[in-house]
Formats: C-alpha cells, sequence, structure tokens
C-alpha cells in the first residue's frame, strides 16, 4: 500500500541518573563516595532510503522512541549510553512539526540522515558531589528528561518528468510504453492510486517519469485525491499534459487542458510555470481528423512557443517525437534541489536563565531553565543537597535578583517542590 503521510510521535532516550554508593571494603578503615555517571540517552536520527518508496512501514507503529542511558553503578561505573533510534524513510521525505507546521529536514539526497532530537544527558554520581566540607554526599544527579514531539512526514517523489491530466487519459499506459514499469492499467478512473515511477532511456540518456494520478476539477481544493498526489508535482522539472483528444467520455479536450491547469495553479502558484509539453493522446480513436488541427491551433493562439505531440501508447505512435521533445527541454532545466526553507529545531531550556515572580499568597517564585537543571540534583530529604541548591543559587545571581525585587528576612521563597524562608 502507498502511503505519503504519516504523523508519528518521536522522542530521544532520557538520560540516565547518577548512582548514589559508598566504597566499602574489607581492611579499608574509610571508604567514600563512589556513584558513577548515569548514561547518555539516545538519539532520535531519521535516514533517507533509496529502497524505499512509501511511508507505509512507519504507519504500524504510533511512538518511536531511543533507548534510555542507564543508571550510574558503584565502583565509578558509568551508565550504558542508549541506542541511537534510526528512522528509515524514503528519499524526498519532508519532515515537519506537528504543532507549527516548520520544515525540519528536506532529506533529499539518498542516505542523508538527520539528528532531530538529541538524547538527554546522563546525571552525575554521588562522587561527582564530594568536597572538603561534603565527605559523604548522599545524592546524586539525574539525567535530564528529554520531551515527545508529534511530527509530519510528507513524501515527494522526486522525478523529472510529471504525467498529468484527468482520469483515464492513458497516463499509466504511456509510462509503461516509455520506460520498464508495469503499473495497473484499466478502462475505469482511479486505477492508479498512487505515483508510479519509471526509468526513460533516450539514446544514451535517461531521466525519470512519475504517474501523478488523482486530477480532477477541484483537486487543488483537496477533491477527489487532490492534494494527496499534488504535492509530488512539486519536485518534478517539468509536465508532460495527457489530454484525450478522441474525447470518447463526452468531455471537451480543450476544457480538460484548461481545468488541470487551472487545479495546479489552486494548489501552488509555481506550477502553472513549469514547463509542460501537451501530449494528445487516443489519437487512433478520434472521429474527425480535423479536431485534432482545430484544438492544436486554439493551443497555439493562446501559446505560440508550446510544444504539443499526438500520440498513440498502444501503437507506439509518436512516442519517439514525445521522448525527442521531453530530453530537449529537460536539457535546458537545471536539476532542482532541496527545498529552500529556514530550519525548525527542537532546543532544549536555556540552563543560564531564570525568572522570578511573585505568587498569590506573597510568595516569591522561581522558575526557568536554570532551576530545573539544578533540580536535578536535588533530594528533598537530605540537608546537605538542599544547602548545595542554595550554594547554587547564590553563585548564579538569584539571591542577588531577589533583593532587587525586594525581598526581606522571613519572606518565603519557592522553587518547584521547595519552599523556604529567606535568610540574609
Amino acid at each position: 500500500m502507498f502511503i505519503d503521510r504519516v504523523k508519528i510521535n518521536i522522542k530521544a532516550g532520557d538520560g540516565g541518573d547518577g548512582g548514589i554508593s559508598f566504597y566499602t571494603e574489607k581492611y579499608v578503615e574509610k571508604g567514600g563516595p563512589d556513584g558513577g555517571d548515569g548514561g547518555r540517552g539516545g538519539d532520535l536520527i531519521f535516514k533517507a532510503d533509496p529502497d524505499k518508496n512509501s511511508l507505509y512501514d512507519i504507519t504500524f507503529q504510533a511512538f518511536y522512541r531511543a533507548e534510555n542511558g542507564e543508571n550510574g553503578m558503584p565502583k565509578y561505573c558509568f551508565g550504558k549510553n542508549g541506542k541511537n533510534f534510526v528512522i528509515k524513510v524514503p528519499t524526498g521525505t519532508v519532515i515537519r512539526d506537528a504543532e507549527t507546521g516548520g520544515i525540519i529536514a528536506d532529506l533529499y539526497q539518498p542516505d542523508s540522515e538527520i539528528v532531530v532530537l538529541k538524547g538527554g544527558s546522563g546525571g552525575k554520581g554521588n562522587a561527582r558531589f564530594k568536597s572538603s566540607r561534603r565527605q559523604a554526599p548522599r545524592f546524586s544527579q539525574t539525567g535530564r528528561k528529554t520531551e515527545e514531539h508529534t511530527v509530519i512526514l510528507e513524501l515527494k517523489t522526486i522525478a523529472d518528468v510529471g504525467l498529468i491530466g484527468y482520469p483515464n487519459v492513458g497516463k499509466s499506459t504511456l509510462l509503461s510504453m516509455l520506460t520498464a514499469a508495469r503499473p495497473k492499467i484499466a478502462n475505469y478512473h482511479f486505477t492508479t492510486l498512487s505515483p508510479n515511477l519509471g526509468i526513460c532511456a533516450y539514446h544514451d540518456n535517461t531521466f525519470i517519469i512519475a504517474d501523478i494520478p488523482g486530477l480532477i476539477e477541484g483537486a487543488g481544493k483537496g477533491l477527489g485525491l487532490g492534494h494527496e498526489f499534488l504535492r509530488h508535482i512539486e519536485r518534478t522539472r517539468m509536465l508532460v499534459h495527457l489530454v484525450d483528444i478522441s474525447a470518447e467520455e463526452g468531455r471537451d479536450p480543450y476544457k480538460d487542458y484548461m481545468t488541470i491547469n487551472a487545479e495546479l495553479n489552486e494548489y501552488n502558484s509555481k506550477l502553472i510555470d513549469l514547463p509542460q509539453i501537451v501530449a494528445l493522446s487516443k489519437i487512433d480513436g478520434v472521429a474527425d481528423p480535423k479536431s485534432i488541427k482545430k484544438f492544436i491551433d486554439k493551443l497555439k493562439k493562446k501559446n505560440p512557443d508550446i510544444r504539443i505531440v499526438p500520440i498513440c501508447s498502444i501503437m507506439g505512435e509518436g512516442l519517439e517525437e514525445l521522448k525527442k521533445n521531453i530530453f530537449e527541454v529537460l536539457s535546458c532545466i537545471p536539476k532542482k534541489g532541496p527545498l529552500e526553507f529556514e530550519p525548525f529545531e527542537y532546543t532544549a531550556p536555556d540552563i543560564s536563565e531564570f525568572d522570578i515572580e511573585r505568587d498569590d499568597d506573597g510568595a516569591y517564585v522561581i522558575f526557568g531553565g536554570m532551576i530545573d537543571e539544578f533540580s536535578r540534583g536535588v533530594v528533598l530529604s537530605d540537608m546537605e543537597s538542599l544547602r548545595y541548591l542554595q550554594k547554587k543559587l547564590k553563585e548564579n545571581g538569584v539571591f542577588k535578583a531577589l533583593r532587587k525585587m525586594g525581598i526581606k528576612d522571613g519572606d518565603t521563597v519557592r522553587i518547584l517542590d521547595v519552599e523556604f524562608d529567606f535568610v540574609e
């Protein structure tokens, strides 16, 4: 099954907690703290896999997470780092943040990869907190926790040529005649439910052709399969617009041509500027040969430089001429690169910043990235741990900021779940 848009939840690994341990051994009179540091959490990575052509296998799992780091252990043993988690997606996949719509990455090149979420750092073991005044710290630092995020994966097929036109105009048949692709072919609408790709050879040159299905009137506004497949045209360098000149289904060929172009413009105005070759398909079914000349004259009057090639895919008529025209147009067009965008990044809180606000009860509430970082090493039941927190607050200017706000002795200070009276 072809799937080209998926929403998933992702999370990097949490850092492991620092160990709390004391060295004890027979005949050793005085040991000491020997808790090791926690391991780093694994990264969450996306990688472009050239062998994939659908996001189908990613739909089986809604949540992807990297491995957490192991906790620190006795005898200064560090916890093992968590394993990275690599999500393989098709080349041409665009990764967006679901909340803001910001583009995180465009995996345009095969085997390209990006670290979307970095694993949390491991916490320090109690051996790290030993000092001349604190000989036996009974606290350690917890590992940094990572946040869960939701991303949207969109596959935009990378092809040189896009075949467009109403359903049942012969796009799949033409693709099968120009390339080795074997798409499903039948005489009913929406036989093709996913883009098919094939490689066309012309002398010593090759180019990739994609059959873009689902275009009908209203596709630009999402009707039918509109938005599902219009995004695949954005990667193409040029278009071959198939028009059923036989009018066997009772539609006006010229109106069909104008309608499809209007839908391209409705979806993305840049698509209408892509070079187009008009292929008049099913010429073997034309009752009045003059109708072909009338159509060409009408189109040439609107656009004198447009290339028009009558073809009959089943009979092979006009296909060499079509390939020649495609090659000539492609020769004048540079290859498209990845999307141009301002990269969106998930950033960790700034651990150098803090804020102070007055609560309704008059307490001074301190919060921010710095406080969250300090809290990783706070154990409420341990006085040494609380003294360590107060020391850090003083060293980093928090007490100075409190005095500027007019705090007095005896006023309440609240940090996370810790509450104490301020004493100068």
